[in-house]
């Protein structure tokens, strides 16, 4: 039997980019369950208009990858018959190839308990070039495995069943628009930061510092043009993935101030984030008490931030790991 192919995207505060990915997803998928985590920002709305989409609640006001999962694997499980579990954040799409794929057949035919994994194609804000990263787990032909990891963050989007089978697809790629409205991007990451300092407490501050400024690291000669057919395939198709819309402020920035205020700011002096005067978006926002968000930082704090900022394009030469060596252990980051 042909397999229900389910879309399962978790959402919150998504509207920047929602639309452009309930009509990509609408083309291949036959539902699409999206858990809402208490949106303000028109995301429901947008998701209710299209007749495929389920919307279902993630009541939770923590960020927890796991749970959300476990919520939207759930909801799939409902559906009767095979199915084939897609896993898509609202910031990616596939490829315009993939109807006409022969690799779309050979997923559609897997065994269950197989595992998909396809690349990310990652758009420069510039919308011209991109670039490729590794191979990711986005899909799973659902087996009833209910093992799944209990990681916050990074948690795997799919169970961890104990005997899988790995397909690996080239043709077909995930296009990633994280990094299309860079500020967005830049307030995810320093959010991403705090999380993982509040939840793994003993991580090294460079290390958490370094993986959220991976893109800056990035060698000119891997960015690649964006290959024209997929804009006009997609633009025949009615989804303009050209066009960009960049949020003024973002529910990232509100999250970080909460997270100031609850755990002191003296608990992320380590981080690199005080790049932004925090005190300042405080009194934007109209929140009192600024001072407790002020930077935090002592002198040689800023010495080493400016280090991993310069650093960042060279950080895997051996010089600068055996340096990274050196501040963790003098400095104990």
């Amino acid at each position: 039997m042909k397999p229900t192919v389910i879309c399962l995207t978790p959402v919150r505060n998504e509207a920047w980019i929602l639309d452009r990915f309930l009509k990509a997803a609408s083309l291949w998928a036959d539902h699409i369950i999206i858990a809402d985590q208490m949106s303000t920002d028109g995301s429901r709305e947008i998701a209710l208009k299209y007749d495929k989409v389920k919307i279902i609640d993630n009541p939770d006001e923590e960020y927890d990858e796991a749970k959300r999962q476990k919520l939207l694997i759930k909801e799939a499980r409902k559906i009767e018959g095979p199915r084939l579990l897609i896993t898509l954040d609202a910031d990616e799409i596939f490829s315009p190839n993939i109807l006409a794929s022969a690799e779309w057949l050979t997923l559609l035919n897997s065994k269950p308990g197989t595992v998909f994994c396809f690349k990310w194609a990652n758009f420069c804000p510039d919308l011209k070039l991109m670039w490729i990263s590794n191979y990711l787990v986005f899909g799973y032909m659902d087996d009833g495995y209910q093992g799944h990891s209990e990681n916050i963050i990074h948690s795997p989007r799919i169970p961890n069943p104990q005997n899988f089978n790995v397909l690996y697809l080239n043709n077909i790629k995930i296009i990633h628009f994280q990094y299309t409205d860079w500020h967005r991007m830049q307030h995810k990451h320093r959010y991403y930061q705090v999380v993982e300092k509040i939840n793994f407490p003993q991580k090294s501050a460079l290390d958490i510092i370094r993986t959220y400024h991976h893109m800056y690291s990035i060698p000119k000669e891997e960015k690649i043009e964006i290959p024209e057919e997929w804009i006009t395939e997609y633009n025949k198709l009615g989804v303009d993935i050209t066009s960009l819309y960049c949020e003024p402020e973002n529910w990232f920035e509100k999250q970080i101030l909460k997270i100031i205020r609850e755990n002191g700011a003296s608990k992320f002096r380590k981080l690199r984030i005080w790049d932004i005067n925090w005190a300042r978006k405080a009194e934007h926002y109209g929140i009192a008490n600024i001072e407790i968000y002020k930077d935090p930082r002592k002198k040689i704090d800023k010495i080493i931030h400016n280090f991993i900022t310069k650093t960042q394009p060279i950080v895997n030469s051996r010089k600068i790991t055996f340096i990274d060596g050196l501040i963790k252990l003098l400095f104990k980051y």
